[in-house]
């Protein structure tokens, strides 16, 4: 495969990468100084310049976690360290006619897991349809997600909402050095899957983000995955018990453990919270800081997030992945009875009426879809749509390999539409004989449609505001349609439930 070298130089130095397939690739450009030593759990430093170029072929590192997640192709896997704060950028390779949009994405995989790398995230199909597309780590689990400043002592600083800043530092980065990519700094989109979602819409309410991006596109955003101060000092004190250390040596024992150690600690609380039911999920922003002030949706629905133009929605079949993985998540009797137990009486036979046939097992994975999924979007679109324009789809298409195998449009999969993964050779053998053409014809939709908005902050003219008089949500399928308030019953039943502070 014939390769051209491809240099540009950024604030901190030249960086080399390649050109192959259309697209030039730099992968695993650092935006922060590696947060080791004294600088585990600080908040990220500027990048230290370095002389000569460097060569940005491969990718890197990931953030610790447990390795099973972070395989690549059968039997390779990503090597894991501490030194993760890089970011990947694809650019196409044929002259623009000026600067193009940027779209940053942020990776999901519950704030525990995952990494830039991942194949799927290539964004090569993005970059040569007209973007300056970029990819970004983030520290996670423990020693990024977990919420740790409580333990902060007088000798040892333990920053709030790490991974948060991370991003912020990415998207600074971005700022300052993606002209030289081609790219437009006064027009960046970020976008993201699942806690990725998460931690976008968390961004929108980010005081330090302001002015880092212009367009937001949210893909499933999940509830329970922010808790207030006094909720994350339980878990951090109980993180410390997991440890084997009180509260008081708890600094000096995060600041000298071995990643390894963190991620099974972080594995035990997880495990801890789960039979303890205590509401919200360890990790993932906290709310009462100075860093992230006030709850993201209370913060947009008063008007203090950022006024950016998003696109936030979810998929129809969310809960069908986590009967088989990542067993988690709410999706039957037992777990969401264990859960509603703790809701107001009035508030849990609300919701079941909204769910006639409970507990049939179906219906528990889409109840289960809902409390974690659907009810982040209808509560974000909600509060959103008050102050800034805001653009709700439902992602319903799924190729028969999926209907069949059980998964339907279930979590994630509309990332196989929005990076374009069905003309790949896997996507190929997912949408095989008469799926191949919907499936492409579902992909360019999708893909058309998130790039006009990072050009114009419009996902199409045909594409209505969502407004809470009408609510009209875009329902992309074989024949894409608008649909006015669909599921109003199950939404209403959701209003002002929380999974947080219980």
């Amino acid at each position: 495969m014939h390769e051209h070298i491809v240099t540009v130089r950024t604030a901190s130095g030249a960086v080399e990468g390649f050109t192959r397939d259309g697209v030039h690739r730099w992968r695993s450009i650092p935006y922060a100084r590696p947060p080791v030593g004294d600088l585990r759990y600080r908040a990220p430093q500027p990048v230290q310049p370095w002389s000569g170029v460097r060569h940005c072929h491969g990718f890197g590192h990931c953030s610790p976690q447990q390795r099973m997640y972070t395989i690549l192709a059968p039997g390779k896997y990503q090597p894991m360290s501490e030194d993760c704060l890089t970011l990947n950028v694809t650019t196409p390779a044929g002259q623009a006619g000026g600067p193009l949009p940027v779209k940053v994405f942020i990776h999901g995989g519950g704030y525990m897991l995952g990494s830039s790398a991942t194949p799927i995230y290539d964004g090569a199909s993005l970059a040569r349809k007209g973007c300056v597309y970029v990819s970004v780590n983030y520290r996670l689990g423990a020693l990024g997600c977990l919420e740790l400043s409580s333990l902060s002592t007088d000798d040892i600083t333990i920053d709030d909402n790490l991974f948060l800043r991370d991003l912020v530092a990415a998207l600074r980065w971005v700022q300052d050095n993606i002209e030289a990519f081609g790219g437009d700094p006064d027009n960046v989109t970020i976008f993201g899957e699942s806690a990725g979602a998460h931690a976008v819409a968390t961004l929108l309410a980010t005081p330090a983000a302001g002015g880092l991006f212009t367009q937001a596109i949210s893909q499933s955003p999940t509830t329970g995955m922010t808790r207030d101060a006094d909720v994350a000092a339980e878990f951090a004190g109980r993180f410390a018990a997991q440890l084997g250390v009180g509260e008081r040596d708890a600094a000096a024992a995060l600041r000298a453990a071995r990643p390894a150690e963190l991620v099974d600690a972080l594995h035990r609380l997880i495990l801890e919270g789960q039979r303890d039911m205590l509401g919200a999920f360890a990790i993932g922003p906290a709310y009462g800081t100075d860093f992230l002030p006030k709850e993201p949706v209370m913060a947009m629905a008063d008007g203090d997030a950022h006024r950016v133009p998003l696109i936030v929605g979810t998929n129809a079949d969310e809960g069908r992945l986590f009967t088989r993985f990542l067993k988690l998540l709410p999706t039957n009797e037992v777990a969401i009875e264990r859960l509603l137990a703790q809701a107001d009486p009035v508030e849990r036979e609300r919701i079941l009426a909204a769910y006639p046939g409970y507990p049939d097992p179906s219906v528990c994975v889409q109840l289960g879809g809902d409390l974690i999924f659907g009810a982040a979007v209808w509560q974000i679109a909600h509060a959103h749509s008050r102050h800034a324009p805001t653009f709700v789809y439902r992602y319903d298409y799924a190729t028969r390999a999926l209907r069949w195998s059980g998964f339907g449009a279930t979590h994630a999969t509309e990332l196989l539409a929005v990076f374009d993964v069905y003309r790949s050779r896997f996507g190929r053998w997912l949408a095989a004989g008469v799926d191949s053409r919907a499936a492409r014809r579902v992909s360019d939709d999708i893909q058309r449609r998130w790039l006009a908005f990072a050009r114009h902050g419009v996902p199409g003219d045909d594409w209505p505001l969502y407004d809470r008089h009408e609510r009209a949500v875009l329902v992309l399928d074989h024949k894409r349609r608008i649909e006015f308030d669909p599921h109003g019953e199950r939404r209403r039943a959701w209003q002002g439930f929380s999974l947080a502070n219980r």
